[in-house]
């Protein structure tokens, strides 16, 4: 073999190898957070009387860009998307569409505002409302922003949808801003207060950081703010627990490793 064709050959072995590499790490470093971060306090009754029908079942992802999908290396990683993926493993009985409606930099009242046309026309039984990242950025405070939650669960709810809420990511442009843990602590009262649940996001991607499982250039994009393909999967994969936990309280452990043994 002369020496360009083994310098070659040796490049590509290294690319593949580095590739496998990269693979390998990815999906044997295991993203997990506490029960108690993840598990919600309240079911979710619309949903699991979807699961029980064995038909179909619409779950409606509202939020900004963080639901749209900025960061990912394209729309099938998106965190929508990963969890249409991550629940067909967990309910193979059921038709389950995750209808995409981020549209990025809204705030509360902008996606509130689209309700009839982007939420409620499709009939969903579950909701995935995830808000407050450009609260955080936009304004210089929350005056109003519980107010726009309230309504928006009050609807939700009228229309006999489940709720789950998400808090924004942990991200340094968020964590530069001061009132960011004014916008996680008041998602969360307004939940409780409501009974609805909330996928805490922020404190799962938080114990990532400080357990040592993820640096936080390995979750968050290089613009500083929005997540990557490790951390969507990651949350799609957290959430969809969560979500099978609370709509067939018992299952969890079950349906959870048959989906794990399914990715691999």
């Amino acid at each position: 073999m002369s020496a360009l064709r083994w310098a070659v050959s040796s490049a590509a072995t290294f690319l593949l190898l580095a590739a496998a590499s990269a693979e390998v790490s990815h999906t044997a470093l295991d993203c997990t957070a506490p029960q108690e971060m993840t598990r919600f306090t309240v079911g979710l009754p619309n949903t699991a009387r979807a699961i029980r029908s064995g038909k179909a079942m619409v779950i409606v992802a509202i939020g900004s860009s963080s639901t749209k999908g900025v960061g990912a290396s394209d729309p099938a990683h998106t965190y929508p998307a990963l969890l249409a993926e991550e629940l067909g493993r967990r309910w193979p009985q059921l038709e389950v569409t995750v209808i995409n409606k981020g549209i990025s930099g809204e705030i509360a009242s902008q996606m509130l505002a689209r309700f009839e046309r982007d939420v409620l026309l499709y009939r969903p039984q579950l909701v995935i409302w995830q808000t407050g990242s450009n609260q955080v950025l936009r304004s210089g405070g929350i005056e109003g922003y519980a107010d726009t939650i309230r309504e928006g669960i009050s609807r939700l709810k009228a229309a006999r949808v489940d709720v789950v809420l998400m808090d924004p990511q942990f991200a340094p442009r968020l964590l530069a801003r001061p009132v960011h843990l004014l916008i996680v602590d008041s998602i969360s009262a307004v939940a409780n207060d409501m009974k609805v649940a909330v996928f805490r996001r922020f404190a799962v991607m938080r114990h990532w950081i400080s357990s040592g499982q993820y640096k936080i250039e390995d979750i968050i994009s290089s613009d500083g703010l929005h997540m990557n393909d490790v951390s969507y999967s990651c949350i799609a994969r957290l959430l969809a627990d969560s979500l099978v936990a609370a709509a067939e309280p018992g299952t969890q452990g079950r349906r959870s490793e048959g989906a794990r043994d399914a990715s691999r």
